[in-house]
């Protein structure tokens, strides 16, 4: 078909695939429906058991349920004293709160050494893989990139279908290796391709740790200082897990109750992390930084920060969707407690990078647009900094281009996915399967001839 025909047909088409998949939004109150699996104070339907991660952000108060400062627990241990421990002694977290996630204790020194060696002898792909699947085919999308990858890499295990503990294990513990390897080598394969700079394709050191390694992958000259390694260490701990309600999680429930493969399982969370309503927001919020700095005379007037912030809220700037991305959460009201650990370090990389400036106007609107938001809408619970809000200056402080910054944020997630596939597989053997209500009329067929 003709590329003019083709257009008019699908501007047809869709208009009325559009009528036809219309619903009145009153039904879903009338019939009780939990529109997006929450009840109309926003709170999630509760659709399963977790031993795995706790998210407190209300507490009981005279048998009044009220909003409190958000809480994060790791297998029952507060994150903000799991981050405290290890940075105390000075240590990397990713690989020790990886191995607390997945197996339920903290490793004591020899556990932590074995496991980190495990992690490094997988940081490996099949001969050939880098050329003939990730430097092929290069996509500016880089979580397509990493998809296509992670698809590719079931045509290489023989025992892709084993649904055993030890194999799934096995499974989740290459994935999580080799995930800074197929996003990093998909960024400079796009790069070289697309953007005409130089490859680099860098190999994992087996004497880093995983923040470490991602940076001196990244980079041409593979150097990076202890600061990065570290903040970006904190980061990957804090985005590792976050409840099996949010959306990529749940889909590895979802999947993994199907029986499929882990391969198949964890391609489908990293497709449901890439939505910018998802694992995606940290872009949305550099993106309207940049928006707010090109359009706002002077960054340090509090009244004209507002302005634009009111702009926001009413659909007249930005993207004019009527959001101060990085503010607001699902299930924190006060408080993100990721965001309030983030911050300390967000302050420190800024002083190093020399951008106290873009630091203070981050803090201003933390502090102004929950009063804005306040003033513009009605809300229901209150509205606070997320760890999106940060985590997107950081990446731009640590010269991550913005295709990596949902990668990155797989990187990390990719740990709760698979202990929440284990817990699936050990736990659940019904297929997950919720009902939807059918609103549709009965209709007697129409022969072709009378339509």
């Amino acid at each position: 078909m003709e590329t003019k025909i083709m257009k008019e047909y699908l501007k047809n088409q869709a208009e009325i695939c559009r009528t036809n998949c219309e619903i009145d939004k009153e039904l879903y109150a009338e019939l009780g429906v939990k529109r997006g699996l929450r009840d109309m104070n926003g709170v999630g339907v509760l659709a399963g058991l977790t031993n795995i991660s706790c998210i407190q952000s209300s507490k009981m108060v005279d048998g009044k349920k009220v909003p409190c400062e958000g809480q994060l627990f790791y297998r029952g241990y507060n994150i903000n004293e799991l981050t405290k421990g290890f940075l105390k002694d000075d240590r990397f977290g990713f690989e020790e709160i990886t191995y607390l996630l997945l197996f339920g204790q903290l490793p004591d020194s020899s556990q932590l050494e074995q496991f980190r060696a495990i992690l490094a002898s997988g940081m490996t792909l099949p001969k050939n893989f880098t050329r003939d699947v990730i430097l092929k085919a290069p996509s500016k999308d880089i979580m397509n990139s990493m998809t296509k990858s992670i698809l590719t890499l079931a045509s290489y295990d023989d025992e892709v279908s084993d649904l055993s503990m030890e194999n799934v294990l096995r499974q989740c513990l290459m994935l999580i290796s080799v995930f800074p390897m197929i996003a990093v080598y998909g960024y400079q394969a796009y790069n070289y391709y697309e953007n005409g700079d130089s490859l680099y394709i860098h190999r994992p050191d087996s004497s880093c740790s995983m923040a470490e390694n991602i940076l001196q992958m990244l980079r041409p000259d593979k150097k990076y200082t202890p600061l990065e390694a570290k903040v970006l260490d904190i980061a990957l701990v804090l985005h590792m897990e976050h409840g099996g309600g949010n959306n990529s999680t749940f889909t590895t429930h979802v999947v993994t109750s199907s029986g499929s493969d882990t391969y198949s399982v964890i391609s489908a969370a990293l497709s449901s992390l890439k939505g910018p309503k998802h694992g995606g927001a940290n872009i949305k919020v550099v993106e309207m930084m940049k928006d707010l700095c090109e359009n706002v005379e002077d960054t340090s007037d509090e009244e004209q920060v507002r302005k634009y912030l009111k702009k926001l809220l009413n659909k007249e700037a930005f993207d004019k969707k009527g959001l101060i991305y990085g503010m607001g959460h699902a299930v924190y009201s006060i408080s993100d407690p990721r965001a309030k650990i983030f911050k300390k370090f967000v302050e420190n990389l800024a002083i190093d990078k020399g951008r106290e400036e873009d630091f203070r106007l981050y803090s201003m609107i933390e502090e102004l647009a929950p009063k804005v938001i306040g003033e513009e809408r009605h809300i229901y619970k209150g509205v606070s900094a997320n760890v999106d809000f940060y985590s997107g200056f950081v990446y731009s402080m640590l010269d991550i281009p913005l295709e990596l910054f949902t990668p990155i944020f797989a990187m990390a997630r990719i740990v709760g996915w698979s202990a929440h596939r284990l817990e699936e597989l050990t736990n659940v053997d019904k297929i997950i399967r919720p009902a939807y209500q059918s609103i549709a009329n009965t209709r007697e067929y129409i022969e072709i001839e009378e339509r």
